[in-house]
């Protein structure tokens, strides 16, 4: 996952909103949205390859997502990042719990963010950032740097997302499909050269090779219902398919799965 963007608002009768862009290589196997079986509390895509999740949500209003951390010189470890997304999901732990067992880690991971939480609160931790923090109410963008790390496309997408928190799915989609790239004298340098930080730049990245593989809204209403819908990509941005998890306030063991 390389873009989020979401609003936490406590007292509001949506608590929650995320929107979010997975950049990932196209050869790379994921399976799409859906309750897993082997670890029925966990409704998320899945990576095939490593076993973990970018994005997903449990019963009473459990969430996780992350993003990689890109920059110059950062180690790369062994531990699949996606295993952070899916472990907690897993778990009854509180998230402060959850964190709290995985600050003695961080190490084992490559350059991570991650978000995650409750009905009652939500966390941020990273690599570079390994004590967590509960975040106020508020709207916020995270990227492949530290949390509302200015670059151009968290700033645009954050920015468009804020004045679009009421409106309807498709709006919020068509959000996450701007195309636009930064001019260059705005690009950071991460160490990857500048044609793919010119690439890299836009919100929706069209790729042959790279690029975006999924969008994901997840409404989180007060009651604690949640709805999660995946939109899914193939190479150049073509679109594949979508799926949508819904999950009641009551917790139920059974939610609908629809998928199209």
């Amino acid at each position: 996952m390389c873009l989020v963007v979401f609003a936490w608002r406590p007292e509001h009768r949506q608590p929650l909103l995320i929107l979010a862009n997975r950049d990932e290589v196209h050869a790379r196997p994921s399976a799409a949205l859906a309750q897993w079986a082997d670890q029925p509390r966990i409704y998320a895509g899945r990576d095939l390859e490593a076993g973990g999740a970018w994005l997903g949500v449990a019963e009473q209003g459990r969430f996780a997502t992350l993003t990689n951390i890109r920059g110059k010189a950062l180690p790369v470890a062994e531990q699949s990042r996606g295993a952070l997304v899916s472990d907690y999901l897993a778990s009854q732990l509180s998230p402060q719990a959850y964190l709290h067992k995985i600050a003695v880690s961080l190490k084992q991971y490559s350059g991570f963010n991650l978000l995650l939480g409750d009905l009652q609160s939500v966390w941020y931790i990273s690599s570079t950032q390994p004590r967590p923090i509960r975040l106020s109410p508020g709207v916020y963008g995270l990227c492949n740097a530290s949390l509302d790390t200015p670059w151009p496309k968290l700033v645009r997408a954050r920015s468009a997302f804020a004045q679009h928190l009421d409106a309807p799915d498709h709006v919020l989609f068509e959000l996450m499909h701007d195309e636009l790239r930064a001019d260059d004298d705005q690009l950071p340098d991460t160490g990857v050269g500048l044609p793919m930080e010119r690439m890299l730049s836009s919100i929706f990245i069209r790729g042959q090779t790279y690029g975006t593989r999924a969008i994901s809204l997840v409404r989180r209403f007060a009651d604690g219902a949640t709805t999660l819908t995946e939109r899914s990509y193939t190479s150049h941005g073509r679109f594949l398919g979508q799926a949508q998890v819904e999950l009641a306030a009551a917790a139920p063991t059974d939610p609908d799965v629809l998928a199209t």
